[in-house]
């Protein structure tokens, strides 16, 4: 659902603050005069000035007593920033309003963080609810409201991934995606079997739900220099088709469309954002399901533009779908770079964890520049390696490629799935980001809510209005 919490500036802090919080540095100064003894209080309850730090004081006000959050805000710095704001509004969960004396720093990313820790998603009776409202005291407006873009373009992310799939299918999807304004193309199954999209068709066959290939088209108002491909994973649901997975790993795969939904929450966001690029948007949609007319391990498949793949194992399906994307961006929609997002593979939860994504880049630029803008974001990337020596892993005895590694030899599966993605990408710049760890949450933390996470939304919207 979206966040409900609604932002307001104002110039100054209101007389009749239900609840207010004042920020400290790491020196133990208040951001502002209070009619407290504020250095006494926090030596008092021992606060060292860290990120994160809240001492919740008392106050006499009229007809009754009121609260005063002191919060620490550490070294100022953006991350240190969003630490303070997300601990500040789960503090203030259930009150009507919180209105924040925001730092002496660039208040973007502290009321983006204090947004997205708002988030919340439900079916069914609520629970404790986000704080209705948070008053930003003598913040920047215009920062406030490009934060509060971001963040709710980062919730709808989440919504759509974690929509149950008995809601959601490709056709669902694509409505959620003609619903954000945009010039919108969708190819149903007749018009991919015309087209020659033989990757999605497969992975889709199975399901009663056929699958779709959706285009969303941003152009920005003034002449735009350079134009870019964005490609999401959108599988509404992985049950791994006959290479069926276990019961255990099934029950996080409505979020396996998590790159498909920060394709259309990102498409959605840059007017308001006013993004200088002109930005298309695939979105390749099926789902996996075992059936009499699944795919079967050792059928060959033709992709888009003719490079035929023997599938070994159906639950290696994400790669197939972006394959015809990939190969249809590069045949038909003449970008200056590529970028596909997906939650692709287990193993890059091996290698990273759940804390930082995945980039795999032909182009040292374009990877500098996402690294950058993950940093910059707090959707943090690390630049992996194709490795050429791994390309054998992808051979095949009856087709062009195959869709994994037949034996065990190389054993790298995020680097080998890169690999295939990059047979279908063209000479042009691209990149792959691979989010399959990062992607979704265990826990309620900070600005994660247990569920998907909306990753690769943040770091998307400001590659693609500051680079």
């Amino acid at each position: 659902m979206p966040i409900e919490t609604t932002a307001t500036v104002v110039a100054e802090v209101p007389d009749d603050a239900e609840l207010l919080a004042v920020p400290y540095a790491s020196d133990l100064s208040p951001g502002v005069e209070l009619p407290l003894p504020v250095s006494g209080l926090l030596a008092h309850y021992e606060a060292k000035g860290e990120a994160g730090e809240i001492v919740e004081v008392p106050v006499a006000r009229a007809g009754g007593v009121g609260r005063v959050l002191l919060y620490g805000v550490g070294d100022g710095s953006p991350k240190a920033l969003r630490t303070a704001a997300a601990g500040l509004t789960r503090k203030a969960r259930g009150r009507d309003t919180l209105t924040v004396v925001t730092p002496d720093a660039d208040v973007a990313p502290f009321a983006e963080a204090a947004l997205l820790a708002a988030y919340t998603f439900r079916i069914g009776g609520a629970g404790r609810k986000a704080v209705r409202e948070l008053v930003f005291a003598g913040a920047d407006e215009e920062r406030v409201r490009r934060a509060e873009t971001v963040a709710r373009a980062v919730a709808l992310a989440r919504d759509l991934a974690n929509t149950p799939a008995s809601v959601k299918n490709p056709a669902w999807l694509a409505e959620q995606a003609a619903g954000s304004g945009l010039p919108v193309r969708v190819w149903d199954e007749d018009e991919l079997r015309a087209g020659g999209f033989g990757g999605i068709l497969a992975v889709g066959r199975g399901s009663v739900s056929p699958p779709r290939l959706i285009q969303l088209s941003y152009t920005p108002q003034e002449p735009a220099e350079r134009h870019v491909v964005l490609v999401g994973k959108g599988i509404t649901f992985d049950s791994g088709g006959l290479s069926l997975k276990p019961t255990a790993n099934m029950k996080f795969q409505k979020t396996d469309m998590a790159g498909g939904a920060v394709v259309i929450a990102v498409l959605g966001a840059l007017a308001a954002l006013k993004a200088p690029v002109r930005v298309t948007g695939l979105i390749a949609a099926a789902e996996n399901m075992p059936s009499g007319t699944s795919q079967r391990p050792s059928d060959v498949i033709t992709h888009y533009g003719g490079r035929t793949v023997e599938v070994l194992n159906t639950d290696a399906e994400g790669r197939l779908v972006l394959a015809d994307a990939l190969a249809y961006a590069d045949a038909e929609l003449d970008p200056d770079a590529v970028v596909d997002i997906a939650t692709l593979t287990g193993a890059i939860t091996v290698a990273l964890g759940r804390n930082v994504g995945a980039v795999y880049a032909s182009d040292d630029v374009l990877a500098k520049q996402l690294v950058e803008s993950g940093q910059a974001a707090d959707d943090r990337l690390w630049r992996m390696p194709l490795i050429e020596d791994y390309t054998p892993a992808l051979e095949s005895s009856v087709a062009d490629l195959a869709n994994v590694e037949s034996g065990s030899t190389f054993g790298a599966g995020s680097i080998t799935a890169a690999l295939f993605l990059r047979e279908f990408a063209g000479e042009r710049p691209w990149a792959h980001l691979d989010i399959a760890g990062v992607g979704r949450s265990t826990v309620d933390e900070g600005v994660l809510t247990k569920g998907a996470t909306g990753f690769g939304v943040r770091l998307l919207l400001e590659w693609l209005t500051t680079s």
